[in-house]
């Protein structure tokens, strides 16, 4: 940490900062994409470039196919929902480690160990690729006894908390 004499800390990007990101890369891919459908795949991309420009291509391909190959809101919003990212850019296995901890575990604490293998995923690709920004985003928490789902995450899977803890899903 202190080997080079600066220390620093990288923080996710805000969608604002991830914008400009979408259009030059949407200008380098040579496809047409206006600011709002720009801003709605940053918004999905969970803070992070790469993530944003493999969201382009994606949302490219099916403006292609399904759209007139120009990307609006609309076609960005289509295709998202089609490849499961949802509007806070979870996808198919962030909702299920949130889920897992929710209604298998009551919404933890549950160990590292115990969640891999409970959603079939190594525990290094939990903690290095979906916890950070579970966490940083608040809807996870690491505890010394484990991980526990925020009431933002509960929030989030449309599921509610009952007094003493008790789960049910909304009507």
């Amino acid at each position: 940490r202190d080997r080079f004499g600066v220390v620093l800390r990288l923080e996710f990007y805000r969608p604002e900062e991830l914008h400009p990101i979408v259009l030059r890369s949407a200008r380098i891919l040579g496809v047409g994409i206006d600011d709002r459908g720009a801003l709605e795949i940053a918004r999905r991309s969970r803070g992070t470039p790469r993530i944003a420009n493999r969201l382009l291509r994606r949302v490219r391909d099916y403006a292609q196919v399904k759209a007139d190959g120009h990307i609006t809101q609309t076609v960005a919003d289509q295709a998202l929902k089609m490849l499961d990212v949802d509007e806070k850019g979870f996808d198919r296995m962030d909702r299920k480690i949130l889920r897992t901890i929710i209604e298998k575990y009551d919404g933890g604490p549950i160990g590292i160990e115990t969640l891999a293998a409970a959603v079939s995923e190594e525990k290094d690709t939990l903690e290095d690729v979906y916890e950070p920004y579970l966490i940083q985003e608040g809807y996870l928490k690491k505890t010394p006894r484990g991980r526990m789902a925020t009431r933002r995450a509960f929030e989030h899977l449309g599921l509610s908390v009952q007094a003493g803890g008790q789960l049910k899903l909304f009507e």
